[in-house]
């Protein structure tokens, strides 16, 4: 999708080791990426692969979504593509959506993952398709895609099994 769309400001919630990161840096290497960890050594980890991918597109911002989510938010104007993947959490994780909503614009594209991973994440699933900005949603079973794109004629959700 990144390789396609060529979003320019990108933000994930979750690096991890760096692998999803990586895939999202390398599909437009002209984007500037900001990922967001939660644990200092497995970010400091990721920092390792990135390095050794020669990545240089990606910014890492260390520390609990909580705090760091809304100072990084205050200081962007708009993000084009965000997947967010950390916190499995029903609240948390329909608040970190409410926030980013704030920051979104006509073409932006949101990505959850683990979307039927728990009673938790289905709820959030639901209480997000039914948000009255999101336009349009893709269920893939593992992740769901976020669409907010007005000029589509009608509300839509699709659910895709394979």
């Amino acid at each position: 999708m990144v390789k396609e769309y060529k979003p320019k400001q990108l933000l994930e919630l979750g690096t991890s080791l760096g692998i999803t990161t990586s895939y999202l840096a390398l599909g437009n290497t002209t984007a500037n990426l900001i990922t967001m960890e939660g644990a200092n050594e497995v970010a400091e980890m990721a920092a390792k692969n990135f390095d050794e991918l020669n990545i240089k597109n990606v910014t890492i911002e260390k520390g609990n979504f909580d705090y760091t989510l809304p100072a990084l938010i205050n200081k962007q104007s708009s993000f084009d593509f965000i997947f967010i993947d950390g916190n499995h959490r029903q609240e948390p994780t329909e608040r970190y959506f409410a926030e980013l909503l704030t920051r979104i614009n006509k073409d932006s594209i949101m990505i959850f993952d683990d979307i039927h991973w728990s009673k938790e994440m289905e709820a959030a699933w639901e209480s997000i398709k039914n948000h009255p900005e999101v336009i349009c949603t893709i269920d893939l079973f593992f992740v769901g895609i976020v669409l907010f794109r007005k000029e589509f004629l009608a509300k839509q959700h699709f659910v895709i099994r394979f």
